[in-house]
């Protein structure tokens, strides 16, 4: 096989590319895998002394999407980075979890989403190298990387970005439903909590003169945002699944279920197929966003919505998704790759990351920083973005409970609400499902 191309996309390729990046499209993970060279993990030292660098990704992680990874190179001759970018997190899982079980295929680096990370912390924490200790790395939030700690103190990744969240509106079809337009007035309308979001979607959906217009692109976004405002979700701090009991998950439940019947939603599971196409061809007026949701929706709405899209207070903060780096216990370059993991995930390209792409810090460094609380969009209205996802995130719970199964837990409810909105399943009928999905997934 030839040489790597530095920038591999298997899924989508990377969204956003800066200077002479390259971005290729591959056709299997499974001959990807053989080309990195140099071992189990993909990277390597040549007999020049230099050193490649490799880096499994997913979605819009922002290092493939700038500059950074060029620029680290120039910094720090003899290094070069190649990096592999999965469009969709499920698909990039499995193929993990697949390598990691049969020793090989491995990339030096692989991204961590937080809903996979209490898994991979409990069963696979022994192949991940330990930042526990490493210079410059205390700068993080301090809930962030307890969610990648051993019950020993070992830190199997570094944090890269949070998801405060937020809800983005389409102005115009806010204000041809006779609904107020101003972010602060938006907000209001929903400040009493999340059932106030959903009665304004009965109200958009009766006032809305197009009727092919839906009031939200999904009812598992609203799922998802309301259980994330809370410590505990799907397990409690022993490790015991108490979905099926949780208060909180059967209040969301609820919620989303009366959405989902309502038809007030465009049955779209986000970043599944069809949600791209309901962005740019305008199907739908909110969507429930995490900061880092907004680089997506900006590329996928397309120039022509630019100044359409703007941004207010969600009901509640809550933290949706986050993602980590860590380096594999066995590659060729762990010292090389663990420093560049340091590097990436440092406040000045975290602030950087948040400037160019809205990906917001997991650094309460950058987080400070005026770069990141006077950030603003241009193309959400020039919304203060800085200033919304801040406050946003100074509500996440400061412990939040995580579980082995988290993301397939989480899949398995947007699955059920899919039945609903979609299928025209009853939500006892839907709820049933999704129990047996998840007993079947978990054991």
């Amino acid at each position: 096989m030839g040489p790597a191309r530095r920038f591999v996309s298997s899924g989508a390729p990377p969204r956003r590319s800066r200077g002479p990046l390259i971005a290729s499209v591959a056709t299997a993970l499974a001959l990807l895998a053989g080309c990195g060279g140099g071992g189990d993990s993909g990277g390597g030292r040549n007999e020049d002394g230099s050193v490649t660098i490799t880096m499994g990704l997913y979605g819009v992680m922002g290092y493939a999407e700038t500059d950074l990874l060029e620029r680290y190179e120039a910094e720090n001759p003899g290094v070069t980075i190649e990096a592999e970018v999965a469009g969709d997190e499920q698909t990039y899982y499995t193929a993990l979890q697949t390598r990691l079980a049969g020793g090989s295929g491995l990339k030096d680096i692989q991204g961590i989403e937080i809903g996979r990370a209490r898994e991979l912390v409990e069963t696979q924490a022994a192949r991940f190298a330990d930042f526990a200790g490493m210079a410059g790395t205390d700068h993080f939030l301090p809930w962030k990387l307890p969610q990648v700690t051993t019950p020993d103190g070992q830190v199997i990744g570094l944090g890269t970005d949070t998801g405060p969240m937020a809800i983005c509106y389409r102005k115009d079809m806010f204000e041809a439903a006779g609904l107020p337009t101003d972010r602060e007035e938006v907000g209001a309308l929903w400040s009493d909590g999340w059932e106030g979001y959903v009665d304004v979607g009965e109200q958009f959906m009766t006032s809305s003169p197009d009727g092919e217009l839906a009031y939200m692109d999904t009812s598992s976004g609203l799922f998802n945002a309301m259980i994330y405002g809370h410590p505990e979700q799907f397990y409690n701090a022993e490790g015991d699944l108490i979905y099926e009991d949780n208060p909180v998950v059967d209040e969301a439940w609820g919620l989303a279920s009366r959405a989902a019947e309502s038809g007030m939603t465009a049955a779209l599971r986000q970043f599944q197929p069809g949600w791209d196409p309901g962005l740019a061809n305008s199907t739908f007026a909110t969507t429930v966003c995490p900061a880092w949701m907004l680089a997506h929706i900006q590329e996928k709405a397309g120039p022509d919505n630019a100044g359409l899209w703007d941004v207010a207070p969600a009901p509640q903060g809550a933290n949706w998704g986050g993602s980590f780096l860590g380096v594999m216990e066995d590659s060729p370059v762990k010292e090389e790759a663990m420093d560049l993991v340091a590097w990436l995930t440092a406040p000045e390209q975290q602030a950087y990351l948040f400037e160019e792409l809205s990906i917001f810090p997991s650094s309460q460094e950058a987080l400070d920083s005026e770069a990141v609380r006077g950030g603003t969009s241009e193309y959400f209205s020039g919304a203060p973005i800085g200033e919304i996802f801040a406050a946003a995130a100074e509500e996440i719970p400061d412990e939040v409970v995580l579980g082995r199964k988290d993301g397939t837990i989480k899949d398995a409810f947007s699955q059920g609400l899919q039945q609903i909105e979609a299928q025209g399943e009853s939500p006892d009928g839907a709820w049933d499902a999704v129990v047996e999905n998840v007993e079947r997934a978990v054991g």
